[in-house]
Parts: structure tokens; C-alpha cells; sequence
């Protein structure tokens, strides 16, 4: 970005620092967006996963072999420390789809930002049907930003 920046493609690089996200899954596709965002210097992360790392994510996430049995979120955590200190990371190990869950996560959108107020995006890496709805849903009833991405089940496709 500060390449960008210098070619006046970006303006004011220095402005993602007051940015915050939700990622919703930090699986295959979102260990490697919070990875960039966390490289490019984002100003606070918020994580979400109920998974546990396993030998098999080694080959293509940034999770390392002492993570394993680890919670995903809490694994990402420490990678993400160590890339970028700077960055603000807040972590959820839990599923979003139950209702106790789900109004936890809407309550984190609108007042987890740096400020305290609404987040700027939400970006759903999810690799399950019920997951992505909860989060459409929740999106939709604060009229928040979202992107969707994901894998499928079976890890043999994908989308944006």
C-alpha cells in the first residue's frame, strides 16, 4: 500500500490504521485475509472460529505444528502478534449461529471498533451453509458491509 501510495493510487495509506474488521472464519480463506489486512497494517481485527487447528491446515495457513489442538482464533492471534504487533487483535471462539452467540456477534459489529462504535466491514470466510446465513442475517438487519467468500465443505470450490 505504501507503494501505492507513492504511484497516487492511495492517497493517505496511513488511514487503514483507524479501520476495523470482522472476519468470520479463519480457515483456508481467512487466515489469509487477516494475514494481508495484518501486513498492511489494519487497526483492529476481530476474530471469529469455533474450529481447533489441525495437522492437516499446516500446508496452507499460517498456523504453525505447537498450534495444534489450539483454538483457530487464539492460534491466529499469536501468528498475527508476531507479523504486526501493532495491530489490535480480539478474538471469539465460538459459533456464531446460536442465538446467544449471534446477538454476541451483532453486539461486536456495532461496538467493536477502534472508537467503540460500528466496525467498517465484515468479511465472511465461512465454509458452511448455516454460518453464512447467520451472518447475511445479521449483516442485513444493521445494514452493516459485508463480503462473502468461502470454501466449500469439501474444499474442492469456491467463491467471492
Amino acid at each position: 500500500l505504501m507503494a501505492l501510495q507513492r504511484l497516487g493510487v492511495v492517497e493517505d495509506y496511513t488511514r487503514i490504521r483507524d479501520f476495523s474488521v470482522v472476519i468470520v472464519g479463519v480457515g483456508g480463506v481467512g487466515s489469509v485475509v487477516a494475514e494481508m489486512l495484518t501486513r498492511c497494517g489494519i487497526g483492529k481485527l476481530i476474530l471469529y472460529d469455533y474450529d481447533r487447528v489441525e495437522l492437516a491446515n499446516m500446508n496452507r495457513m499460517f498456523y504453525m505444528p505447537s498450534h495444534e489442538g489450539m483454538a483457530k482464533v487464539e492460534a491466529a492471534k499469536a501468528s498475527l502478534a508476531l507479523i504486526n504487533p501493532d495491530v489490535e487483535i480480539e478474538v471469539h471462539n465460538c459459533n456464531i449461529c446460536s442465538l446467544a452467540e449471534f446477538d454476541k456477534f451483532k453486539s461486536r459489529v456495532m461496538e467493536g471498533s477502534l472508537s467503540g462504535g460500528r466496525c467498517n466491514l465484515v468479511l465472511s470466510c465461512v465454509d458452511n451453509y448455516a454460518a453464512r446465513m447467520s451472518i447475511n442475517k445479521a449483516c442485513n438487519e444493521m445494514d452493516q458491509v459485508w463480503i462473502e467468500s468461502g470454501v466449500s465443505e469439501n474444499a474442492m470450490s469456491g467463491h467471492i
